[in-house]
């Protein structure tokens, strides 16, 4: 078919996800675009059918749809057909840099601020995996996505400097070898005041919106919780420790023991709200502790961002996050 690309993969995307290829070499193109051409196997790796979570290795040929660019581009504002700037700013490019909390060859940890992408979607043109080329200083390589958060989710964010560092980072969160801590606020106070939650999750759709829900034939889903503060019956703050990584775990797990994190309106619907606090999602990557291709590791912390720390000097709780930040 005229038009059709057949790209083979270099040394320097080895072991990446193809659906990250795909980013990285045509960041125009829609992940939903993406899984309909891999449906349709008008994508394909060695002639073959694959998945976007197929892992790659150097010297493989993937082909490519023809005229790829064209039909990924969003329309423009007012339904002009022009697609959408994805060019970074110098303005987004200096805010990003000064998100850095930790940077050396391998690996850039950002402080990610709550409501920004990380990656693109149906109608999201800004976000971090747009604007890596900001980050690739004196680097051979661009700078790729070592994992993920949430739209909404504030706090610490990897960002490989090659692609061995990213393919550890992701061997390492695969096989829970990292250590990963969240801070939330949540309405109400857990009982009991720590231990664990296992309720297997699954994606169903619901009223046009895909979500992560309870289901007894999901995927196991864990996460541990501690209770560090409360503000009597009202509020608590809670340290997460999830030992599984699935879509929205924290939030439907949250929910489901009858404590929504404040502000996730997603999952926790009205009870999610308390009148006086802000209404953005209280949830907050707080720390990370991964292995580096050295041998050695790092760990990494981030401050609250300002709606929270807003909420935890009107809770009372401002004064625990020393000592708590001692034990991290």
């Amino acid at each position: 078919m005229s038009g059709v690309e057949f790209r083979t993969v270099g040394s320097d995307d080895a072991d990446s996800r193809l659906d990250r290829w795909f980013r990285r070499h045509y960041p125009n193109l829609s992940h939903g675009r993406l899984e309909k051409f891999l449906r349709t196997g008008q994508v394909r790796l060695d002639g073959r059918r694959a998945k976007a979570s197929t892992r790659i290795a150097e010297g493989q040929e993937i082909r490519v749809p023809p005229n790829v660019e064209s039909v990924s581009k969003a329309p423009g504002p007012s339904g002009t057909g022009k697609p959408q700037s994805t060019r970074t700013t110098e303005q987004d490019a200096q805010q990003l840099r000064s998100r850095i909390l930790y940077r050396d060859a391998a690996v850039i940890a950002l402080n990610k601020p709550a409501g920004l992408a990380v990656q693109g979607g149906s109608g999201v043109c800004r976000h971090v995996d747009a604007m890596l080329d900001a980050l690739q200083f004196d680097a051979v390589e661009r700078p790729r996505l070592a994992h993920r958060l949430d739209k909404d989710t504030s706090g610490v964010l990897l960002i490989g400097r090659t692609a061995k560092a990213t393919a550890m980072i992701a061997e390492a969160l695969r096989h829970r070898e990292t250590r990963k801590t969240y801070w939330a606020v949540v309405v109400g106070v857990p009982k009991p005041r720590e231990g664990t939650i296992d309720i297997p999750l699954a994606k169903q759709r619901r009223q046009g919106r895909e979500l992560s829900m309870e289901s007894k034939t999901g995927k196991q889903a864990r996460t541990g919780y501690k209770v560090v503060d409360a503000a009597g019956r009202r509020a608590a703050w809670v340290e997460l420790s999830p030992e599984t990584g699935r879509t929205h775990q924290l939030r439907v797990h949250l929910a489901a023991i009858g404590n929504p994190i404040l502000g996730d309106g997603k999952y926790g619907g009205k009870e999610a709200h308390i009148p006086g606090l802000s209404n953005q999602l209280h949830l907050h990557a707080r720390s990370i502790d991964v292995p580096m291709p050295e041998g050695n590791w790092i760990s990494v912390s981030a401050p609250l961002p300002a709606h929270m720390t807003a909420t935890w000097e009107f809770l009372g709780f401002a004064d625990g996050i020393e000592a708590t930040t001692k034990g991290i």
